[in-house]
């Protein structure tokens, strides 16, 4: 086949196969990971940053190569989530640029695309490491410049590029000892191969179909291990207030369509369920729906996917019985708007006159309930509900600036793996000025939100707030969900963990014991305050049992304990 005969709908149909593929993977590469804590994984996020490209893709009736790139550029941009998804999207955009005004594609034109895209995704890192994603695309990049004076058939050039991109992968180990005594390779890497893999297959004519189980279903509390959570002692929370829940059935299904929809289709199920219900996820592909919706009425929600097709892996939760918000996508809908304008008789409301904007705003990410409400009492106008199990996406967090009205807004995001995708979010934002401060931790956050000072300028204050941050040291308490060795550690899975700046301190099998000894890596001479945040596994009174554990042993040092709800990490501590 000759480059030249490649048509839009074909790219289209090519550029699927490739996401499919690392979707129908995604487990595979989320096991790679070295670390073994349940967070947002790489085959997650960068399944879920794909399919937003894939999404616009399907939106276009009569696409042509400039508007394809387009919808991957912009889609995949919107939608990255994580720190993989962010490089992926990076990598997508520096391909997309390089070919959107070509009339056709030519070697050289995909050779210059795999530079520019490796020349994009290295700057978009602050410090780019080797051993990852980005020496695995450096490769293929380099051998695409050098097959071009050997090769004039785009199959067996991308076969060649793709056996590069597969020895740069099994190299990553030697390049990050990390890697080696995990035995693993890098997942970034591996995931970009997957999409590789797809690619090359659907340009020989066997495109990958997506599989049913593997349709990408969101970021989950832990990705999928919400029944392996091994609670401290109990996870019954009498203490939590559940009268802020207004739908209280967490809903899920998939059916499985008897005919693709079509976008107005599509628009017509989610009015549907918005107005019955809130926190909505719905994603169309061609044979198969996903929903996902708070509501009180779990039976019309079923209903209504039953219009279109049988329902598969149906789910419902009793949030009120378990005393438990179930975290989930931020969808910019306006829920209120939505319903009103399906009602009938809705009368329209005269706009409300929006107030001048304020000087500074807040945008925090946060797990947890009561996390979420300390971080709206220290002055944060906006809190995106994600985190470790649920990295938000670009989308997401620019969705989040646009409802803040002032003209300086401080991005926290609160997790090492949210601070490229703030960076993005802030780059697209035009209409204010965006800062982005890279907390890695909720106490960092908290630290930052502290140190603020209204009567400074924003850059003094960004500088301000990432000065008090590097006086914290942060601790995580959770449990591991496979089975590795880390830094000489053996870990076995539902071991306990206590996570410090510098990695894995300690490790066991009882999460107070856990705990004290993590601590006391942290404490030091010059500590003067422990703050405890304790997660929704943990009983209000074990807690306070600890808590005056540690105030009979740092007699010294002041013990501050809070409530912080947050999933999978049984405590968010900091020493100060």
């Amino acid at each position: 086949m000759l480059v030249k005969d490649i048509s839009a709908n074909f790219v289209r149909e090519v550029f699927i196969s490739g996401a499919n593929n690392i979707s129908n993977k995604k487990e595979f590469i989320n096991e790679l990971n070295v670390f073994p804590v349940p967070d947002g994984d790489t085959g997650t996020n960068m399944t879920l940053t794909i399919m937003s490209a894939v999404a616009e893709l399907k939106s276009l009736d009569k696409p042509n190569i400039n508007s394809l790139t387009k919808a991957i550029s912009g889609g995949s941009l919107r939608g990255a989530r994580g720190n993989s998804g962010v490089i992926l999207s990076q990598l997508l955009r520096g391909f997309c640029k390089d070919i959107k005004d070509k009339n056709e594609i030519t070697l050289e034109v995909i050779a210059s695309a795999f530079a520019h895209a490796t020349e994009t995704a290295y700057k978009a890192v602050m410090k780019p490491k080797e051993g990852t994603i980005l020496t695995v695309a450096r490769a293929m990049a380099e051998k695409a410049a050098e097959l071009l004076s050997t090769e004039d058939d785009i199959i067996p050039y991308l076969e060649k590029i793709v056996e590069a991109g597969d020895e740069a992968l099994a190299g990553t180990p030697e390049l990050l000892p990390v890697l080696k005594e995990a035995g693993v390779v890098d997942s970034g890497g591996q995931g970009l191969m997957e999409i590789m893999r797809g690619l090359l297959l659907g340009l020989k004519g066997q495109p990958v179909a997506l599989e049913g189980d593997a349709v990408p279903s969101g970021p989950a509390r832990g990705a999928g291990l919400l029944e392996e959570i091994p609670t401290a002692k109990g996870s019954s929370r009498d203490d939590i207030s559940t009268a802020d829940i207004k739908f209280g059935y967490c809903t899920e299904f998939i059916v499985l369509l008897e005919k693709e929809l079509s976008d107005d289709e599509i628009e017509k199920i989610k009015k549907f369920l918005l107005s019955i219900g809130d926190s909505l996820v719905c994603v169309a592909d061609e044979d198969v729906l996903k929903i996902h919706v708070h509501t009180n009425h779990p039976g019309q929600a079923f209903e209504k996917g039953l219009e279109y097709g049988q329902l598969t892996r149906c789910k419902v939760d009793n949030m009120r019985e378990e005393h438990n918000e179930r975290i989930s996508f931020a969808i910019p809908y306006e829920k209120e708007e939505t319903k009103g304008h399906e009602e009938k008789g809705h009368e329209e409301k005269e706009p409300e006159v929006k107030e001048p904007p304020k000087k500074y705003g807040f945008v925090a990410v946060s797990a947890g309930e009561g996390l979420s409400t300390i971080f709206e009492e220290i002055g944060v106008d906006y809190v995106i509900h994600g985190g470790q199990t649920m990295n938000p996406s670009t989308d997401d967090i620019i969705s989040a600036i646009s409802k803040v009205n002032a003209e300086n807004v401080y991005i926290l995001p609160n997790n090492k793996n949210i601070v490229l995708a703030a960076n993005q979010a802030a780059d697209i934002t035009e209409d204010k000025k965006v800062y982005v401060v890279t907390t890695s931790s909720i106490p960092q956050g908290i630290g930052a939100m502290l140190s603020f000072n209204e009567a400074l300028e924003p850059e003094e204050n960004l500088e301000g707030m990432k000065e008090a941050i590097l006086g914290i040291k942060t601790g995580e308490v959770t449990f591991a969900v496979r089975d590795t060795s880390v830094e000489g550690k053996e870990i076995h899975k539902n071991n306990i963990m206590g996570i410090s700046d510098n990695g894995i301190d300690t490790v066991g099998t009882e999460v107070v014991d856990v705990t004290k000894q993590l601590i006391e890596t942290l404490v030091d001479e010059d500590s003067g305050l422990i703050s405890l945040y304790y997660g929704e596994d943990v009983t209000k009174e074990e807690a306070e049992e600890l808590a005056d554990f540690l105030g009979e042993k740092y007699e010294d040092l002041d013990i501050d304990l809070r409530y912080g709800g947050q999933p999978i990490y049984y405590y968010i501590l900091s020493v100060e």
